[in-house]
């Protein structure tokens, strides 16, 4: 086993001193302003000495083995294991937060998993996992980490995915991006007034990063959209996101459409009705979306894929089950057309199961 790296210390990047003696963080659009000992709005990067360290590099809130459908990624090694872990705190202020015991933490002290990016990568081997997936909370914040865990896995042939929100400056974006072999993009809303006032952001960044991902970058990328009731569900909303996406990313970028249910300070507000996600996502399809999914809700027929051309099934699954394959590479077994993603050889479906695994200092993995 690789020394394991646990400062709490770590030398931070993206980041400039200002001229009244602060530094100001260039990793993110908040751009938060700290004299020496403040930590920024994700509470994980901090002044400490007039340089900035992360505080989180080598620490978690835990592993888990997950089916990759689960980030949502439907196009992306479907069937395969990935190894899914995050760390605290976030650079959004999302009030719906559906992982805020861990993105709001203040409490470093509950990251007691700690492992170097080489041995999370040698887990991730051993588990026969795939992937690795920086999750639960936003990799933006803590990129350093991820980075060096991308490159310790792509090193034993694992690729790296990001879950993330997108909210992260072009500066940044770069080399963030170029070690990630595939994201989630979480499109929260379509709205400035949503960002603004619920999750204490702005939506233009995420645009940008979405369109960055398809143009300059050959990162594969799935997009969720987690529908509110009252808040984001609106017919009208989620036909200007369709046109959006259509006219800037094109028609072959995955959509989720995911079931919201009441979680941190968002309490007021039911569960999706089922319809409201077999609405937007019929909207979708007719917008000229090629792949349109449904998520936290049963329903086989809007968890499996279609080709696009002659509409055979070719992916069945349901909760994360595969039942049926019919791809030969990345192409329909029907008329041959190519299925946009990224395909491996089917090796059977990991299904539903989570394994946790627990890193020990002690112990082999």
């Amino acid at each position: 086993m690789a020394n394991e790296q646990q400062t709490a210390d770590y030398p931070g990047r993206w980041w400039h001193p200002t001229e009244d003696g602060k530094i100001m963080c260039d990793l993110c659009p908040r751009a938060c302003v700290m004299k020496d000992g403040d930590r920024g709005f994700c509470f994980v990067r901090k002044n400490e000495g007039n340089q900035m360290v992360l505080t989180t590099y080598g620490k978690s809130t835990g592993f888990c083995v997950d089916p990759v459908e689960k980030k949502p990624l439907n196009h992306f090694l479907p069937g395969s294991s990935i190894l899914s872990f995050g760390t605290a705190g976030c650079n959004l202020g999302c009030q719906f937060c559906q992982n805020w015991s861990i993105s709001k933490s203040r409490e470093i002290e509950m990251l007691s998993e700690k492992a170097s990016p080489e041995r999370i990568a040698e887990a991730a081997a051993k588990l026969g996992c795939k992937s690795v997936a920086f999750t639960y909370n936003d990799p933006v914040i803590w990129a350093e980490y991820a980075i060096d865990t991308a490159k310790a896995c792509h090193e034993r042939g694992i690729k790296a995915v990001a879950v993330t929100a997108g909210y992260i400056t072009p500066e940044a974006r770069p080399e963030f991006y170029s070690v990630m072999d595939a994201a989630n993009v979480d499109l929260k809303a379509f709205t400035e007034i949503f960002y603004k006032q619920l999750t204490l952001s702005h939506l233009e960044p995420v645009l940008d990063t979405l369109k960055w991902l398809k143009h300059e970058s050959n990162v594969w990328f799935e997009i969720t959209n987690l529908m509110i009731p009252e808040e984001n569900d609106s017919p009208d909303e989620i036909a200007r996101m369709c046109d959006w996406i259509v006219n800037n990313l094109g028609t072959d970028v995955p959509l989720h459409f995911t079931a919201f249910h009441p979680d941190f300070r968002l309490q007021n507000r039911p569960n999706t009705p089922e319809q409201t996600l077999i609405r937007a996502r019929e909207q979708a399809l007719k917008a000229g979306i090629q792949y349109v999914y449904t998520g936290n809700v049963m329903g086989k027929d809007a968890q499996s894929t279609y080709c696009h051309v002659c509409r055979e099934l070719v992916i069945e699954r349901e909760w994360f089950n595969i039942s049926k394959y019919k791809l030969k590479g990345n192409q329909c077994a029907n008329c041959a057309e190519i299925i946009p993603g990224v395909f491996d050889k089917f090796e059977g479906t990991f299904g539903r199961r989570r394994v946790a695994v627990r890193f020990r200092q002690d112990e082999e993995v």
